[in-house]
């Protein structure tokens, strides 16, 4: 089957993979036991945190593990919303974010916080201007995503940080998952932000939220040991291919952004369809309409044909219109037309000109 849905998840890298069997076989003690087989597990754990820490440029006291992103999302915005509530319950954030922020806000909402949405501009990023009209003393929290998982827009994180730390009690929470390991990107302006390392062939299951020193979260997990912020014990071996597949990542980056942008060139140069993702987004994602034809049944054509691609966030669970696409377009049909291809640099020219070959011919059949 052809792979054209990387956005929702990368197949492990071997090498992370040996990685993490290697650290496995040989850490059997629990790092929160205070005997040799646990100091031994701590400090493989430490090194990782350690590794991790460096590439992204913050304290290792600052990482926090949890089960993936959405999981770390939870953790920050929840954490945040509850620590600070005596401060005001006003939340900010877009119509752009993942299912697992999204969500948490409507979930904060039935406890009496305040949830505004900012507007969008036709190009996918935040509206600067509304976002200065609207924060305010009682706003504590601004959630926003470092790439937009349909659309691939690109915020200006630095501008929007700069707006924000001119009000001491509001908080900026960044979710970065398709953006670390992808992109060149700065997020270090941000309370927090978070990443899972199965978007760029690490392995599924986990993930890091850095909140910075000063961040007070309420955590979500009561009892047992750990991380104040998140109780359980730690996986070294998870650890150590998360730091295995950034290390990586980073290191080719360059490499693999160039063969993206390539291959998306390609795409737009062949296809004859609506373009609905910013010229200057993410390489890795292009969302595309097909006139007169829901995003879902051209996904289940296409899937017919042996092509994988998805119509909104895999995490998204409703029928309703994309809310990015209607937010950049204003058109509900459009977004309901709407469905997503993303790139990996694993991606070959043959395996685009079947999938070009495909959308012909679903589009003849309609």
């Amino acid at each position: 089957m052809i792979n054209l849905d990387y956005a929702s998840h990368t197949p492990v890298d071997e090498k992370v993979l040996a990685e993490f069997l290697q650290v496995e076989q040989d850490c059997h003690g629990n790092a929160l036991s205070a005997h040799g087989l646990g100091r031994t597990a701590l400090e493989t754990m430490e090194r990782a945190t350690k590794g991790i820490a460096s590439l992204i440029g913050v304290s290792p006291k600052e990482i926090i593990y949890t089960s993936g992103a959405s999981e770390a999302n939870n953790l920050a915005i929840k954490g945040i919303a509850r620590a600070y509530a005596h401060k005001g319950k006003h939340i900010l954030s877009t119509c752009l974010e993942h299912p697992s922020v999204s969500g948490t806000l409507a979930y904060l909402q039935q406890l009496g916080y305040e949830i505004e949405l900012l507007k969008i501009q036709q190009d996918g990023k935040i509206d600067l201007a509304h976002l200065k009209n609207v924060i305010r003393t009682s706003t504590i929290l601004l959630c926003v995503s470092a790439v937009d998982s349909e659309l691939g827009a690109i915020q200006n994180l630095q501008d929007i940080a700069q707006l924000v730390k001119q009000y001491p009690h509001c908080y900026l929470h960044v979710d970065a998952a398709q953006a670390v390991g992808k992109i060149p990107i700065e997020v270090n302006d941000a309370s927090t932000f978070c990443f899972s390392p199965h978007k760029f062939y690490g392995l599924c299951g986990f993930g890091v939220l850095v909140k910075r020193e000063g961040v007070v979260l309420e955590p979500l997990i009561h009892g047992g040991a750990g991380s104040l912020y998140r109780s359980g014990t730690p996986s070294p071996a998870m650890a150590a291919a998360c730091f295995k597949a950034l290390e990586i990542a980073l290191d080719e980056q360059e490499m693999r952004l160039k063969t993206v942008k390539s291959l998306r060139k390609y795409v737009l140069d062949n296809i004859n369809l609506r373009i609905n993702s910013p010229k200057d987004g993410s390489p890795y994602i292009l969302n595309l309409s097909a006139k007169g034809l829901k995003g879902a049944n051209f996904q289940a054509m296409l899937d017919s044909r042996g092509i994988a691609v998805s119509v909104k966030s895999a995490c998204s669970t409703d029928k309703s219109p994309s809310r990015p696409v209607f937010a950049v377009s204003g058109d509900r049909k459009n977004a309901l037309e709407s469905w997503r291809v993303s790139f990996s640099h694993h991606t070959t020219i043959q395996e685009l000109d079947e999938f070009l070959g495909a959308v012909v011919l679903c589009a003849n059949s309609l």
